[in-house]
């Protein structure tokens, strides 16, 4: 998902997309070590996506209401 995209969410949708991509990372990490998943590369990109998604609910959270 786009930084852009990502941006103009509210914090519970954030948070259910961090569930989801927690969840597809482990679910990677089994598939490749049983070798039923040959792109490794997934797992770095899922990692990053996880890595901006709490980035952005750290911000959000710092932010005036």
């Amino acid at each position: 998902m786009e930084l852009k995209d990502l941006i103009q969410k509210n914090p519970s949708e954030l948070s259910v997309l961090l569930a989801e991509a927690r969840e597809r990372l482990r679910d990677l990490r089994f598939r490749v070590s049983q070798e039923a998943h040959k792109d490794v590369r997934e797992i770095r990109e899922v990692r990053i996506a996880i890595a901006r998604i709490l980035t952005l609910l750290t911000k959000k959270d710092k932010q005036p209401s």
